[in-house]
């Protein structure tokens, strides 16, 4: 692990070793950017509910994307898990190996590149850090115990990160005309959180942090360190940057809720480039149905004219197709 990780050694090399290539379709120097459009901002603590339930869905309908300001979330308490979180990727290699390695099934890990079980034709320029954080407290015995306050931090982040959340997909709900509470339950059950750290990157033109993707998951809620543009979402045959914003989060739909609402919703694909000057950090946190849960359009959005597009399928059965299929697993979804 110490040699694959980005961080160990990327510091030694003047240019992107080859294996970090992507072929030339792939690579963001060659890509069309769409600079003057944004994804939608919205405020949670809007005075009009039905205004806000409308904007988010009118979002993850034409974006799959959007922000939110006003979330609830203290932001000492952010700003202290993306400090922990820097700390834990700057620790020696072996530390951070042991403090990663302590599940026995895996599921609490370290890893760099994709993570996902297929060969892409380029490994990606991070390095990430991720385990589950159910509201149960369950697997907290497997997180790092380092740097001091990493269990106490994330886990009040993680706490806070659920209610808002459930929140979004409460209002989701409600403008697919479904019961507010719809997505409580199996369907939210098993998040995971994962630190992901992008290094400074030799020739940002040639590489890329994450593959053009959709998530395989419900809802990702992210927060992204300040001043660094990174993250692009895939709209109308152009990349849109996704600028960060103080104490933001971006929320973007998941293709399991685009399975759900039978292609309503959009979980649109997006990606991370890198820059040469700056390490960047991101928190990710995704809403994640249990194993057995099963995936399928909803019958209420069914009708004759609108007959569903995809077949049913438990959590766990999606998420292996995706982990040893990558992208490619979407097209053989559909009925």
């Amino acid at each position: 692990m110490d040699r694959k990780l980005v961080s160990s050694w990327y510091n030694l090399h003047s240019s992107v070793p080859s294996s970090y290539v992507q072929p030339p379709e792939r690579r963001p120097g060659n890509a069309v950017l769409a600079t003057n459009k944004t994804i939608p901002v919205i405020d949670l603590e809007g005075i009009d509910r039905a205004d806000i339930i409308r904007s988010i869905i009118k979002s993850s309908e034409e974006y799959g994307f959007f922000q939110v300001i006003n979330h609830g979330v203290p932001k000492l308490l952010v700003d202290n898990t993306l400090r922990i979180f820097k700390e834990f990727h700057a620790m020696p290699v072996d530390e951070k190996v042991r403090e990663s390695s302590k599940d026995p099934n895996g599921r609490c890990k370290l890893y760099t590149s994709s993570g996902r079980n297929c060969e892409d034709v380029a490994k990606y320029w991070k390095d990430s850090l991720q385990h589950p954080c159910p509201p149960s407290g369950e697997f907290m015995e497997y997180w790092p115990e380092k740097p001091t306050g990493y269990r106490e931090i994330v886990g009040k982040y993680t706490q806070e990160l659920r209610t808002v959340g459930l929140k979004i997909l409460g209002l989701i709900s409600e403008g697919l005309g479904l019961n507010p509470n719809y997505f409580s339950g199996e369907l939210s059950e098993s998040p995971i959180v994962i630190s992901h750290h992008y290094p400074p990157c030799p020739e940002p033109s040639l590489t890329l942090g994450a593959s053009r993707h959709k998530d395989p998951n419900i809802l990702t809620l992210l927060y992204q360190e300040a001043e660094i543009t990174a993250l692009q979402v895939f709209k109308d045959g152009a990349w849109i940057p996704v600028e960060p914003i103080p104490n933001a989060f971006v929320v973007n739909m998941g293709f399991m809720l685009q399975i759900i609402s039978n292609g309503r919703l959009i979980g649109a694909e997006h990606r991370v480039i890198t820059n040469s000057s700056t390490g960047r950090h991101t928190i990710a946190y995704f809403v994640n149905p249990t194993k057995d849960a099963l995936i399928e359009p909803v019958k209420s959005l069914l009708s004759a004219t609108s007959p569903p597009i995809y077949p049913s399928m438990t959590f766990g059965q999606l998420l292996e197709n995706f982990m040893n299929k990558g992208p490619a697993f979407e097209a053989e979804l559909h009925i």
